[in-house]
């Protein structure tokens, strides 16, 4: 049996209403998921902040980011179905919020 936390999962994102900017990201685990969309979002800080050392952001922040695409889902596959399944920006937004609050609390 797999481990559960070990779903593969794609996140679909669009970043404006141009149809060329859709693009997907895969990861092994929704964790790993959660870390590469903070990890887009921290990229963004720097393009826009260059001469920043260090990033600090709240959920608030990362939300509007989210918020603020064209468009964001995730495909996560689902073993006992052999199927991805989707969910959408609200479910993101939660696991993400989630994801942040282990990694401050220092635990995985």
């Amino acid at each position: 049996m797999a481990n559960h936390n070990s779903r593969h999962t794609i996140i679909l994102l669009q970043n404006s209403p141009n149809r060329s900017t859709r693009t997907f990201m895969d990861y092994d685990s929704i964790g790993q998921a959660m870390d590469g969309i903070c990890g887009l979002y921290e990229r963004k800080l720097k393009e826009i902040n260059p001469s920043l050392r260090n990033l600090s952001y709240d959920i608030a922040d990362l939300y509007n980011f989210i918020d603020g695409l064209a468009d964001m889902s995730a495909l996560v596959y689902e073993h006992s179905m052999s199927a991805y399944l989707p969910y959408d920006r609200q479910w993101i937004k939660q696991k993400a919020f989630h994801h942040l609050k282990r990694l401050a609390n220092g635990g995985r």
